[in-house]
């Protein structure tokens, strides 16, 4: 794609030229994606896509700003594009106008690269195989009903008209498995596991059948749990699922609009247990995911949010870093509005602990795997939450599955209520995060 982003490149200030327009940048992907889905040993579904588009911004004489976007990308469609931008601008708004990132021609960490993908046929007999394991694993699982191997290529490029020029590619695969039980007189019960990789062959399928079959056989076993308040210890994916529904908290343009639980002048202030930190990373090296610029082309890197307990930065577009006197952080994303999202989190302890805590020798502690109906039971403004969950009651080691209850609290009192940061990370889709000890939550079984 490196031609055609030169290609584009020359066409787009050709045009630009041609329409008198000074000013215009234009950020754009391609990719290129495969799925297979099974059943019962046979395949499913099979799809493959090619997909492409541009957003163009044009600044007219007035500094007005107007944004477009088009999937036709030969250069009539540039043209036009570029054509329809500029008539949009003399709409624009006139006060807070985005701008081309400082940050847009400075250099960038090394491009992500490609890897070639793997055939279709060799993910339907990979998928099977899996599936038949899986039902072979244990006579209570009945079926796999959810269940998917994908592997995507993507493109990515960010040019303007004062000679910024960004172009990366990057490949990712994905398999998930989620089965469903069937035994007499027991409840249909369900577990699954959601696997990535950069590509097909660094794929861990066999982690994620181990890890769909243990959770599966575990659920088996359950009861009801009495409602309370308890010590609470949340997986790695359960905790990262919550801390993403409150990204409003350390994100600078919710911040501006007045949708945050934040000000301003929380920067600095303590806003969780001093045994707490947080970054968000999108280089982070286990993120397979890794981006090196954003929408704007403002190179990503390692963002501090909360240290020791302290929130410490906001994630930041150019124009929400201009308005609160701070540095882009690289996290916008170019649309009708520029808006404003994390990358990858890492979650680590902060302070050391004066104490050890594991589930090897807690008692009658609620353990949640994962967090479900997170579109429904959040309220992000108000920071609360009450949501069913996936998990188990612990006693010394020894886990019982919990029938069905949700857990309930406020995202800023939960912060604070952190007890105990486990010192061993684990890698999941959003980030690297260990297990988190929170004291106080409730709970409402059945």
């Amino acid at each position: 794609m490196v031609q055609t982003i030169d290609s584009l490149t020359s066409s787009a200030k050709e045009s630009a030229q041609k329409l008198g327009i000074q000013k215009f940048d234009i950020y754009g992907s391609a990719v290129e994606e495969t799925s297979v889905q099974v059943d019962s040993g046979e395949p499913d579904q099979v799809k493959a896509s090619q997909r492409s588009s541009i957003t163009v911004r044009v600044w007219n004489e007035e500094n007005r700003m107007g944004i477009t976007s088009t999937t036709e990308l030969d250069s009539e469609g540039l043209e036009l594009a570029l054509k329809t931008a500029y008539e949009a601008s003399f709409f624009g708004m006139k006060e807070h106008v985005p701008d081309f990132s400082p940050e847009a021609t400075s250099p960038l960490e090394s491009p992500v690269d490609k890897v070639p993908q793997a055939s279709v046929d060799i993910l339907i007999e990979k998928l099977v195989d899996v599936e038949k394991q899986l039902l072979d694993s244990h006579e209570a699982i009945a079926g796999v009903p959810y269940n998917g191997l994908a592997q995507r290529d993507v493109e990515r490029f960010y040019v303007n008209s004062a000679g910024a020029a960004r172009h990366e590619g990057g490949s990712y695969a994905s398999i998930y498995l989620y089965t469903k039980t069937e035994q007499e007189g027991k409840k249909p019960r369900s577990a699954g596991s959601v696997k990535f990789g950069k590509g097909f062959e660094k794929l861990d399928i066999e982690g994620c059948l181990k890890e769909a079959t243990e959770k599966t056989i575990s659920h088996l076993n359950y009861q009801k749990v009495k409602s309370g308040k308890y010590l609470v210890v949340f997986s790695p994916v359960a905790f990262l699922s919550l801390l993403d529904s409150f990204t409003n908290i350390f994100n600078a343009q919710n911040i501006l609009d007045r949708q945050s639980l934040s000000s301003p002048e929380s920067l600095g202030t303590p806003i969780a247990s001093p045994l707490f930190s947080f970054s968000d990373d999108a280089l982070h090296p286990e993120n397979i995911a890794k981006t090196t610029f954003d929408g704007e082309g403002t190179p990503t890197r390692r963002v501090p949010i909360i240290t020791d307990g302290v929130l410490t930065n906001f994630l930041h577009s150019a124009g929400t870093a201009k308005r609160l006197n701070a540095q882009p952080t690289g996290h916008a994303n170019i649309g009708a509005k520029v808006t404003v999202s994390p990358h990858y989190y890492h979650v680590f302890p902060g302070q050391k602990s004066d104490r050890t805590l594991s589930l090897d020798s807690a008692e009658n502690v609620i353990f949640i795997d994962e967090l479900n109906a997170l579109h429904a039971g959040v309220q992000s403004l108000q920071g609360s939450f009450s949501l069913p969950f996936d998990g188990w009651l612990v006693n010394k080691g020894e886990q019982i599955s919990i029938d069905s209850a949700t857990v309930a609290g406020d995202i800023l009192e939960v912060l604070k209520s952190i007890v105990y940061v486990e010192p061993e990370p684990e890698i999941t889709p959003d980030g690297v995060c260990p297990r988190i000890w929170i004291e106080g939550l409730s709970i409402t079984g059945e």
